[in-house]
């Protein structure tokens, strides 16, 4: 296999010992523009790796058996509580490491490709229903029509019923990433700092009654750069506001108006595909969310 031209492994071998590549490795992340979260989360994960393995034992010894006796060790007899989540992460973390020394030509075999990954399927999220939906909207419009109008509630809640978009991704719109005049159509464009989300970025259409309401917030608030330019709790407590005022029982959040903006575009007929794109996540994130949401539309139990 051809060696690829980085100089963060150009003096691995075989013979390397595991602390020396891993050091390596953390170059090439950093180097891809990985979050210091992701690095953190990768890097303790397969540096336990070093607790378990010979000290002179080099990368190129370590075999598939090695793989999953450490695995079996991490989960019955290491003595400090994992959970299968945080072993579906670790297992993720080692077999991200080997692919790359073997991608690399280090290793001629990689010995975590027979090593099978533990998914874990957490907890079916929480959606409205769809007199939820209309309630929770119906709330946020009439703080248009009060004596002193207040349109950032129905923009905002709005805007993540019908886009999907994540806390996160909320909170980073800038003014110039909503485009109404667009010649294929008004959108909002999420975008992302990082090379390693540009995958994440995406133009989402953006329909009349948003528009309007949009108009009137921005004429109320005059926000000059980002367009929710309050914290991520001042937002928690607006959703949550218009939870409380449409008398839902469920606590209204980020979380559960994506997963509804996902259902509902299911349940109309979209593409799966273009729901994962909508939503803005990998094909492999997206095995485990489909599921989900087949589950949540009574398609599977």
């Amino acid at each position: 296999m051809a060696k690829t031209n980085t100089s963060t492994s150009a003096h691995i071998t075989a013979k390397t010992l595991l602390p020396t590549a891993i050091n390596g490795w953390e170059m090439f992340l950093t180097d891809q523009g990985r979050s210091s979260h992701t690095l953190k989360a990768f890097l303790s994960d397969i540096r336990l790796l070093t607790k378990f393995l010979a000290p002179d034992q080099s990368i190129g010894a370590v075999t598939t058996d090695d793989l999953n006796r450490f695995f079996e060790w991490m989960e019955k007899e290491r003595g400090v509580p994992c959970s299968p989540k945080t072993l579906s992460r670790r297992i993720t973390s080692v077999k991200s490491f080997f692919r790359w020394l073997h991608k690399n030509g280090t290793l001629v075999l990689d010995p975590a490709e027979k090593v099978a990954q533990r998914s874990v399927i957490s907890p079916l999220p929480q959606v409205l229903t769809n007199d939820e939906f209309d309630a929770a909207l119906l709330a946020a419009d009439r703080h248009r029509r009060e004596k002193k109008p207040d349109a950032r509630y129905y923009a905002l809640v709005y805007l993540l019923l019908t886009t999907g978009i994540k806390k996160s991704e909320c909170l980073g719109i800038h003014l110039n990433h909503v485009d109404l005049e667009a010649k294929k159509g008004p959108h909002v464009f999420i975008r992302y700092a990082s090379p390693a989300n540009r995958y994440k970025e995406r133009k989402l259409e953006v329909d009349e009654d948003w528009i309007a309401a949009y108009q009137e917030y921005l004429a109320q608030y005059n926000p000059v750069d980002k367009v929710f330019p309050w914290s991520q709790r001042r937002l928690e407590y607006l959703l949550e506001d218009v939870g409380e005022e449409a008398g839902l029982t469920k606590n209204l959040s980020f979380d559960m108006c994506r997963w509804t903006c996902a259902l509902r575009d299911y349940q109309s007929g979209m593409e799966s595909d273009k729901v994962r794109e909508k939503l803005g996540v990998s094909k492999i994130q997206w095995r485990e969310l489909f599921i989900k949401i087949k589950k949540l539309n009574g398609e599977i139990k």
